[in-house]
């Protein structure tokens, strides 16, 4: 009925929803996941990775959880060649039934207290496995949506994918804070926050109810009826320099800058309020939900308007938008959700004095080092408590000392004690430091009565805003580069390197940065630079292509 309908001309308005709903099944999973994971990443944290200290197991949870994005590519190469062999609809078929598994089977994973190293091997061995099935995923979504727009409405029919990632977004959201407020803070930390990954067991049968109402795509098959599809798609897409040369500026001049926008806005921002300005965790998906709710209708709005006046002017924008304001938006988020952090910050800023030979890049691989220089102990436990501090050079074998305005705290070297008094001096230090950050001013927390929850969420709706610039269009813009024989697997390369690669390496990355350099904006230069790498790569040399035929 939907191939029939597609090839008549514009598909009827019923089957125009089967195809959008069976395609963005999908794409609501993923990012019902990746919500998921993103939001509950301190209690994984505490589940998965009691091993190691603080710091570094947060570090470790956000790597378990771009170890799935650090795949996709390679799930791209499996399952997109398989896509331009096999159909859109079978590879799709496969891959949501491998992605609703590893979701589900988090909830049911025990923890390290339970099975030891074994759990968290087990975990990144699901997110392993979540990836390379997502690699197959959105190429087949946006393929098959776009081969069955009507001509002129390519970018309005392809931007429902779009819409429906937030809508995975919002969704985890809803589950998290119900769940939280059904339960308790003490039932939610204990074994409740399983319970979202346990719901997608039901988005699973949904989606994939769907997915067996779908015919194959019009355009894959009238290739196989005329026998035009490629036999080796893997060599005619990156074994050719004119498609390999496509490939590398989908990626450098659109979806590298795409992913960086789209991560900062929706997740990342996520990540600074709760570890860095304080804010409770439900207040913070809360204030992060009103924004997505606002925003989400752009997606389409750009979507429609990349029909009239093209893909790359919209998404470029998006790109120079974020590179222009990233650091004044979060700046205004500060002021905004916590004006106490904002104005003690101001009125005592906070160096740490140290000798830069006692200080370490605190990120261990194998979570078994510890860092007990002076310099370590105070930076860990200034990054801990979320403050920003500067870094003044100290003579060589100096002890690092911490200045809160004009109060000085000298550190402690910790490298020669036993375990047991590192843990109970380090303790009663950082109750001594605690006591001097709150004197000048710094609260443990944000207060709510105090939040600007107006203005927080205007400045989330802004960073949204740009999401939708550059993601609303972007599935068209891909669909239209390249050939119908090779096109699910030619876009899905650049596509998931630009998003699991650039986009789901940010937050870990963004927030070493942070530790490493005690300012909590200095993470936003990883997204600021890859947009403007974007903008400049995809201004000179990526070609428009709105309307172009994608039959041949």
């Amino acid at each position: 009925m939907v191939a029939a309908a597609a090839g008549a001309g514009a598909p009827s308005r019923t089957s125009t929803g089967v195809v959008i709903a069976g395609a963005s099944a999908g794409t609501v999973f993923e990012w019902y996941d990746f919500y998921l994971y993103g939001s509950l990443a301190s209690f994984i944290t505490e589940h998965f990775f009691s091993g190691v200290n603080a710091t570094t197991g947060y570090i470790f949870a956000l790597l378990a959880f771009a170890a799935g994005f650090a795949v996709r590519p390679f799930g791209a190469i499996i399952f997109d060649r398989l896509g331009d062999l096999w159909g859109r609809k079978n590879t799709f078929l496969v891959t949501m039934i491998l992605m609703g598994l590893s979701t589900f089977s988090v909830g049911l994973l025990p923890s390290y207290a339970a099975w030891g190293v074994i759990s968290p091997i087990a975990l990144i061995t699901l997110r392993l496995i979540q990836g390379l099935a997502l690699g197959g995923e959105y190429g087949g979504a946006a393929t098959y949506v776009a081969e069955h727009a009507p001509d002129g409405k390519r970018g309005l029919y392809t931007s429902w994918i779009q819409i429906t990632a937030t809508f995975g977004l919002f969704l985890s959201l809803i589950v998290i804070i119900l769940v939280r407020k059904q339960t308790g803070e003490a039932a939610f930390k204990d074994w409740a926050w399983r319970i979202p990954f346990l719901v997608s067991a039901v988005l699973l049968m949904v989606s994939l109810w769907i997915r067996l109402r779908l015919n194959e795509s019009p355009v894959f098959q009238r290739m196989v009826d005329e026998g035009k599809g490629s036999k080796a798609p893997l060599a005619e897409s990156f074994g050719q320099w004119s498609n390999l040369k496509l490939v590398i500026l989908a990626l450098l001049g659109l979806t590298a800058g795409q992913a960086v926008v789209w991560y900062t806005g929706q997740f990342y921002a996520l990540t600074f309020l709760e570890k860095f300005v304080k804010i409770d965790g439900v207040l913070t998906n809360e204030l992060v939900a009103f924004a997505l709710l606002f925003a989400t209708p752009f997606f389409v709005v750009f979507g429609w308007l990349s029909d009239k006046i093209g893909r790359k002017p919209i998404i470029l924008a998006g790109c120079l938008m974020a590179v222009l304001t990233y650091f004044p938006i979060f700046k205004a988020i500060t002021a905004a959700a916590n004006p106490a952090l904002a104005a003690a910050t101001a009125a005592s800023p906070v160096t740490v004095i140290a000798d830069p030979a006692d200080c370490a890049f605190q990120l261990d691989p194998v979570g078994k080092q510890t860092f007990a220089s002076s310099c370590d102990i105070a930076k860990s436990t200034l990054a801990n408590a979320g403050v920003s501090y500067k870094n003044e050079a100290a003579p060589a074998g100096t002890v690092a000392s911490v200045k809160i305005g004009a109060v000085t705290l000298p550190s402690f070297n910790g490298k020669a004690l036993p375990a047991a008094d590192l843990k109970t001096q380090k303790a009663a230090w950082t109750k001594t430091l605690g006591g001097d950050l709150k004197a000048a001013g710094y609260p443990a927390k944000a207060d709510p009565a105090k939040t600007n929850i107006p203005l927080t969420v205007f400045l989330l709706w802004l960073l949204v805003l740009y999401v939708t610039m550059v993601y609303g269009p972007i599935a068209a813009a891909l669909v239209e580069m390249f050939p119908a024989r090779i096109r699910y697997t030619s876009m899905s390369l650049p596509y998931h390197v630009g998003n699991g690669w650039f986009g789901g390496f940010l937050t870990p990355t963004a927030f070493a940065m942070v530790v490493a350099s005690g300012n909590i904006y200095f993470g936003l230069w990883f997204p600021v630079t890859v947009a403007a790498v974007t903008f400049v790569v995809g201004l000179l040399f990526v070609k428009e292509m709105k309307g172009a035929a994608i039959e041949a």
